[in-house]
């Protein structure tokens, strides 16, 4: 239990909200890296018969869940909303639906506690979240930002100053993940899946395309593979494990390939990040690892509960937003996109999104 009174007099608290997809949570996160209190509550159950996340169930379950999992985070902590000086909820990129839950529950405790609301975006959260865990890590450095929605590579230059150098055109590589484990019936959700499968397989069995390896662009493309993996089942002609290992490897193949071309226009950086819900396959963190090794780079990753969705980040970015005072008027909108680099030129396919 944190003493409410010492916490308060010495490092300012923040609770954050997080509903951007399926995964509910609340924490209380202090500016000096502690993690108060969090709970987080899934809706793999919810979703599970769909093999995928179905929208309107997903923000019913965030409206049913939110208020009481608040109610016990602040129990939790043994603090009161005095004790908060400032509240942060995901104000986008997601399902429109959930961001717009949190949002609100955001705003309707800020106003009626008088404190700060912090409009967080979705991806800032999971890019700076590997700063709560490391206190060595400082700017510059470069990120890969690997998800179910989203699949950049990024220059993290300070709070809120990135420059995308990649990006996907179609697919998010969570998203390849997912649907590979859909074809090959291993249920939702799928990336945790196929990395179990894929130890029991060969990677190098089953010859699958890494698309964009090699190429001028710097970015990223996924629905190759994911129909290449189709193919491959409809043939007949491999196992299950093999299947699941060779993408694996073709997807590990592509990263590093994106990844070296970043560096080659960066030039060189002190350390390598990898953020997101990917960032817990222990194969890709594995390869990071020997890539940052080889350009004499740090390699940081979040510990495993950071890297899915998660309001502690949500918390951290608003620890460190809330001394730059750009606090979010209470008719801030939620955002379905919200890109960390707008400047960023527009790429062909869907890239877009990004």
């Amino acid at each position: 239990m944190v003493s409410a009174s010492n916490t308060s007099e010495t490092h300012k608290i923040v609770l954050g909200i997080e509903s951007s997809c399926d995964e509910t949570a609340v924490a209380l996160v202090t500016e000096d890296r502690r993690i108060l209190a969090q709970r987080i509550a899934s809706q793999e159950e919810e979703h599970a018969p769909y093999g995928g996340v179905v929208p309107e169930i997903a923000a019913r379950a965030h409206a049913q869940r939110l208020a009481p999992m608040l109610a016990d985070v602040m129990d939790d902590a043994g603090l009161t909303l005095d004790d908060v000086d400032a509240i942060a909820a995901t104000a986008g990129p997601g399902l429109i639906g959930g961001v717009m839950v949190g949002l609100v529950s955001g705003k309707a405790i800020a106003m009626a506690a008088d404190k700060p609301l912090l409009a967080i975006n979705h991806l800032e959260g999971h890019a700076l979240s590997p700063r709560l865990a490391d206190e060595e890590l400082k700017f510059p450095y470069l990120l890969l930002l690997v998800s179910g929605g989203h699949c950049q590579i990024l220059s993290v230059e300070g709070v809120g100053e990135y420059r995308r150098l990649g990006t996907t055109i179609d697919d998010a590589l969570g998203e390849a993940f997912d649907k590979t484990a859909k074809i090959l019936g291993l249920g939702y959700p799928g990336g945790p899946a196929v990395e179990k499968l894929a130890r029991e397989g060969d990677p190098k069995a089953v010859p699958l395309p890494r698309p964009l390896k090699g190429s001028a662009e710097p970015h990223f493309s996924f629905a190759g593979l994911k129909s290449a993996v189709l193919r491959a089942v409809e043939s007949g002609e491999h196992q299950a494990a093999d299947i699941a290992a060779s993408f694996q490897q073709a997807a590990v193949d592509c990263l590093i390939d994106r990844l070296e071309k970043s560096l080659r226009e960066t030039g060189p950086m002190p350390s390598l990040v990898v953020a997101g819900g990917v960032a817990a396959n222990m194969t890709i963190r594995a390869a990071l690892e020997a890539l940052a090794e080889k350009h004499d780079m740090r390699f940081v990753a979040p510990p495993l509960a950071l890297c899915t969705d998660n309001a502690a980040m949500i918390a951290w970015a608003g620890c460190e937003r809330l001394p730059l005072n750009e606090n979010a008027p209470l008719d801030f909108k939620a955002r379905p996109r919200w890109p960390l680099d707008p400047e960023a030129d527009a790429v062909r396919g869907a890239g877009v999104k990004a």
